[in-house]
């Protein structure tokens, strides 16, 4: 018995024929029967002084408003080296963007439009990235020699970055697995995007040269969560230096993500790692179902006899109610109706949560036709956005087929052409599967197109810069000191009980040399020590505004009063908040704003057996059990820097029997 098609129905149906399961319920069998496969592309911006390939200030940021001068650029692809183009090239140039760049004369020279050849690499900035690359346990370059990477999305005003690779073939140490690293380059960084609205694209350049390091693993990782501890692990060993810059958009991952059978895709600039895993299960699975959608529609028609029909249609001949549509005739756009032979179904198919293949064509017209959104209805809407009546004429129109389906567009004259060839080549690509490309990432985890991924045809040799040798007496300089490797780290806090859900928080926040510090010269717990910042310092910082000048150094400073004074630890509870809000005022001070007062163990129990007859007048219940809370709470202030608040429990509890 056939049963009525609806593009609801069949999205769900698609959406179980793929096998799709939510990330929460999704077990390694999962991942192994989609053949789950990723990498990471690590982006870390470096703490230096100037830029890396010019002298201006980094870290220096101006409101959006805040801007001197305006340039408008427009972007034009150049034969690589191989005689090529490069795929992304070729795309950003169909999309006929007005690129403008927002310049503050504190952070943007000549040498940002390419105006003035570079200057020579920023010492401090590849000394920083040749330590890290160590710490990676890479293989270090002999020479360093920069090259050009085309960016023709605009990122870039020069139309290229210029980078540079330093270390080859370097492991991390995950807990389950060694992962290979790649290599790790230094490049600079690109503009801040502002907006993208049709046809412009605006920019600033104050962060645009920042030096920024890039480490990228091999395709090992198996699972999503494998990949957010990859990715936390090089974000930890990189803040371990002390040396590159923290705060949002400091460090950003491309995610590298394919299926069995799929193609890399890579979801770029993802900028939190708790999305990651998330992002690369549902990009496994958009791909999954990309080619359940190939080899269904395979199984209906070749390739080469697979062709698009396009029709205008003149407004007076529907009776349209869906307002983008009604518009079109007073923006005067034109709208265009396209027949996809053997499609049906395939429109409301599922590809990734709350959407479908509707969406990657709706996505490709806003970013290559420059048509924004909403820019297409189609055949298979779950609302209806077009009467029956209208289907049908345009049905009739195109001499469709009862397998085929019918999309509508609409824009303005000059974006059409464009916008029809986008539909057909991407329809096109069904037939091969996976299509390459780069993705842009959203914290629900879905994914939207970003544009083509780049290939070898955008890498050319820099004829402005020299090679640059690096000498084994330069390296084994930078070798001394490093920081011990994360995974000792780790091992070292499991070794002292540690709590894992501290973990996070200490290696973001590169806590682990002053917990150690700490206690190697203060002689403190270090399972107490490290609980008290992964707990209770992330809690107030949380909740309290940091002053200017405080720093890390400060709470060495308080570790070592507390020393000093034989109080105990427990009192840096109550003393950090005063300093992170006041780090100039004396320890002493602080001491006396707390109104603390030093006491023996005999002075804070003398008063329980008055406190236990107070509370006896106070309360009918002679439960002793209520009787220790409610001492213990007039007590436990009083003990606070004296002692373990466990101690005078138990000598309460003493007193009471």
């Amino acid at each position: 018995m056939n049963t009525k098609f609806t593009p609801k129905k069949n999205f769900q149906q698609t959406k179980k024929k793929i096998g799709y399961v939510p990330r929460k319920k999704a077990t390694s069998e999962d991942y192994l029967r989609i053949g789950f496969m990723s990498g990471l592309e690590v982006h870390q911006q470096l703490d230096t002084k100037e830029k890396l390939f010019c002298h201006c200030p980094c870290g220096v940021f101006h409101k959006n408003e805040d801007y001197d001068a305006e340039i408008i650029r427009h972007m034009r692809p150049a034969m690589s080296e191989l005689g090529g183009y490069d795929g992304t090239a070729l795309m950003e140039f169909k999309t006929r963007k007005n690129i403008i760049y927002q310049l503050n004369n504190e952070t943007a020279c000549t040498y940002e439009i390419d105006d003035t050849p570079p200057f020579r690499i920023n010492p401090e900035a590849l000394g920083i990235a040749l330590r890290i690359s160590l710490l990676c346990k890479l293989n270090i370059v002999g020479e360093v020699h920069i090259t050009r990477k085309q960016y023709l999305d605009g990122s870039i005003p020069t139309g290229f970055q210029r980078t540079a690779i330093l270390g080859v073939n370097g492991q991390i140490q995950l807990s389950n697995k060694k992962v290979n690293l790649i290599q790790l380059s230094i490049e600079e960084d690109s503009c801040r995007e502002i907006s993208d609205i049709g046809h412009e694209r605006v920019y600033k350049t104050d962060r645009l040269g920042t030096p920024l390091i890039e480490t990228v693993t091999a395709p090992e990782l198996n699972t999503p969560d494998e990949l957010r501890e990859a990715a936390e692990y090089i974000r930890f060993l990189n803040r371990s230096t002390g040396l590159v810059k923290t705060g949002m958009g400091a460090g950003r991952e491309d995610v590298n993500v394919s299926c069995k059978g799929g193609s890399r895709v890579e979801i770029k600039g993802v900028a939190h790692n708790k999305w990651i895993p998330e992002l690369s299960h549902n990009e496994a699975f958009r791909q999954w179902a990309l080619l359940h959608i190939k080899e269904t529609l395979t199984e209906r028609i070749q390739k080469e006899d697979w062709e698009i029909k396009t029709e205008e249609l003149e407004y007076l001949e529907y009776k349209f109610t869906y307002s983008p549509l009604v518009e079109c005739k007073e923006k005067r756009l034109q709208i265009i109706a396209i027949n996809l032979p053997e499609f049906k179904g395939i429109l409301s198919h599922f590809t990734q949560p709350n959407q479908n293949f509707s969406d990657e064509l709706a996505q490709r017209l806003k970013v290559i036709a420059c048509i924004e959104h909403p820019n297409l209805v189609h055949s298979e809407q779950e609302e209806e956005l077009l009467s029956n009546q209208d289907l049908e004429l345009i049905r009739k129109k195109l001499n469709a087929k009862s397998n085929d389906a019918q999309i509508i567009i609409w824009g303005k004259n000059d974006d059409i052409p464009t916008a029809i060839e986008t539909i057909a080549e991407r329809c096109k690509m069904v037939f091969d599967g996976v299509p390459n490309e780069t993705r842009k990432s959203f914290s629900d985890g879905t994914t939207i197109f970003e544009r083509v991924l780049p290939g070898a045809d955008r890498m050319y040799p820099d004829t402005d810069s020299a090679p640059i040798p690096l000498s084994d007496e330069y390296i084994t300089e930078l070798g001394k000191e490093l920081p011990n490797d994360i995974y000792e780290r780790i091992s070292q806090m499991n070794k002292w009980g540690v709590p894992v859900d501290t973990y996070h928080f200490i290696f973001s926040k590169d806590l682990y040399p002053i917990i150690k510090e700490i206690c190697d010269r203060f002689q403190f717990n270090p399972k107490s020590t490290a609980i008290f910042f992964g707990h209770t310092y992330k809690n107030i910082i949380g909740k309290n505004k940091a002053h200017p000048e405080f720093n890390y150094r400060k709470l060495i400073g308080l570790f070592k009063f507390i020393y000093e004074q034989e109080l105990h630890p427990n009192i840096a509870r109550y003393l950090f908040p005063i300093l992170y809000q006041h780090p100039s005022m004396e320890f002493k001070s602080m001491l006396t704003s707390l109104k603390f007062k030093k006491r023996s163990m005999g002075e804070l129990i003398a008063p329980i057996d008055f406190l236990q007859e107070k509370f006896k007048d106070l309360h009918s219940d002679e439960n002793m059990e209520n009787a220790a809370h409610w001492i213990m709470g007039q007590l436990h202030r009083q003990a606070i820097g004296n002692i373990e608040l466990r101690e005078l429990r138990e000598n309460i509890d003493k007193k009471l029997k």
